[in-house]
């Protein structure tokens, strides 16, 4: 699992379409939530992993003009 894997749980829009980054031990984070239908669903979420490095401007670089996922 990877954030690829995220994104597509998240039904948002992959950063790449042929990820180059293949997370090293990741820590994903999953709820079950109740949403306001009353469904349960999952919610995934990266919380680290060992092959993170801080590469500052990087959203920006792959995806100009689009505001950071909150």
């Amino acid at each position: 699992m990877t954030y690829h894997d995220v994104e597509q749980n998240h039904d948002v829009d992959h950063i790449c379409n042929v990820p180059d980054f293949k997370a090293n031990k990741p820590f994903i984070h999953v709820s079950i939530v109740k949403d306001s239908e009353g469904n349960y669903k999952t919610d995934w979420d990266v919380r680290s992993c060992l092959s993170f490095t801080e590469e500052i401007g990087k959203w920006s670089k792959i995806r100009p003009g689009l505001k950071l996922p909150a």
